[in-house]
């Protein structure tokens, strides 16, 4: 049994100043090409706007947790008790085990090799996926800075595959603002076709088309991001910010866990709402 609190201390302060961001390392490696081997470090470029909210108990205040629940035994299924499956047909599935999953996942790289480089301008923006820096590390800070302008001078990307994790990962390496950026890019089998949603082709009066470019025109404008704010977010964070001040938070209760069990009124709740399931079948 142990004891502990449910809303224990996080081991980054929490911040009310959403718009602090601190590069975090994701991986380190080296990015290299012919002969040129730069050790470098991958961080984030991007911190999303994205306000997350913890689902508390209107009484206590107690963190509620999600677990894996079977219906048809109607109980919480412990880790320990689950397997995969990949679902071929409904309710039909091919089991995969641990040991041939891993038996086909590539090992973790630790170079970001680029195999060609290519005008980023033929890339359509449909395959980007994820944007990322790359930042040098000891002993490479000379190689990167001259990779970064020849880039910039030649406008030019560099292609490579890495795997991070447990993904193999297609991404394209591409000078920004006196960096390198990374941008993860979806293979060519992830774009779904387009040609079934689009409209059937229709005569369109000459008319129509001369005051359609006429209303582009007058919109026309530089691109200019800072304009634009989610108003929604700040809106949100300011409503944090004032109620921090006018009232204290609420706090979750001390609870006796025991390993592996589930908290009673979890499994109650869960069982309860699939009688009413089967009740209204």
């Amino acid at each position: 049994m142990r004891k502990s609190r449910s809303d224990r201390t996080p081991s980054r302060s929490p911040s009310v100043r959403g718009d602090e961001i601190s590069p975090h390392g994701i991986w380190s490696g080296t990015i290299s090409f012919s002969l040129v081997a730069i050790p470098v470090q991958l961080v984030k470029a991007v911190e999303t706007g994205r306000v997350s909210f913890r689902m508390l108990h209107s009484e206590d205040y107690s963190p509620l947790a999600r677990k894996m629940f079977c219906p048809s035994g109607e109980k919480i299924v412990t880790p320990e008790e689950t397997i995969r499956g990949y679902e071929i047909e409904p309710d039909k599935y091919i089991e995969i085990t641990e040991e041939e999953l891993e038996s086909v996942s590539p090992e973790r790289s630790r170079t970001i090799e680029i195999v060609e480089f290519i005008d980023m301008k033929e890339v359509d923006s449909i395959y980007y996926d994820h944007p990322y820096y790359l930042v040098p590390l000891k002993g490479g800070e000379k190689s990167y800075r001259l990779l970064v302008e020849v880039m910039q001078r030649t406008n030019k990307a560099g292609l490579a595959k890495f795997v991070l994790g447990e993904r193999e990962y297609f991404v394209a390496v591409k000078s920004r603002d006196g960096a390198l950026a990374l941008f993860t890019l979806h293979y060519s089998k992830e774009i779904l076709p387009h040609e079934d949603i689009l409209p059937k082709e229709e005569k369109v009066e000459a008319e129509h088309k001369s005051r359609m470019k006429k209303s582009i025109k007058k919109m026309m404008a530089d691109f200019n991001p800072e304009k634009y704010a989610d108003e929604r977010r700040e809106k949100i964070m300011e409503l944090i910010k004032k109620k921090t001040k006018e009232k204290a938070p609420v706090e979750a209760p001390e609870v006796e866990v025991e390993e592996g069990e589930s908290p009673a009124d979890l499994v109650a709740a869960l069982e309860k709402s699939m009688r009413k399931v089967k009740k209204n079948r």
